[in-house]
């Protein structure tokens, strides 16, 4: 297979074109490979990086001052800002309150709390509160 890489300063972020006469099976993988981004997430335990893939992160938040990511029972600090994890960790995550993106896969349950906010409950244990300002795209999520 013949490869050809163009820079372009216009070009804000990478793109691919496949050009062939049949689909192949050299030329799945090569989609395939193209398309698949491996992204981890590293946090800190004590003296160790610990990394994780998004789907072992259930909840990111943070708390005074400090981002904590929780995977499973386990809580970890991380050097990152919360936007730069919301970021990486793309879109089976969503930010419920100024300081909370939570793993939609790791839902349990919703239920009503306080001056119409919710309280979100995670698979793990955790739980957090939905502000008012995120609650209608969460609604949205669950098709309420």
């Amino acid at each position: 297979m013949r490869v050809e890489i163009k820079v372009s300063g216009d070009v804000k972020e990478p793109y691919a074109v496949i050009f062939t006469g049949n689909v192949t099976e050299e030329i799945r993988q090569a989609a395939a490979s193209l398309e698949t981004r491996e992204t981890v997430i590293t946090a800190n335990d004590r003296e160790r990086i610990i990394v994780l893939s998004p789907e072992e992160v259930c909840m990111v938040r943070v708390e005074a001052s400090e981002t904590v990511v929780y995977s499973g029972r386990n809580r970890y600090c991380s050097k990152k800002r919360l936007y730069e994890l919301k970021e990486l960790l793309g879109k089976g995550f969503m930010q419920i309150s100024k300081s909370t993106v939570v793993n939609l896969r790791e839902l349990d349950s919703v239920e009503p709390s306080f001056n119409g906010m919710m309280v979100l409950h995670l698979k793990n244990g955790c739980k957090d509160y939905i502000s008012r300002k995120y609650l209608p795209e969460f609604k949205k999520y669950l098709g309420l």
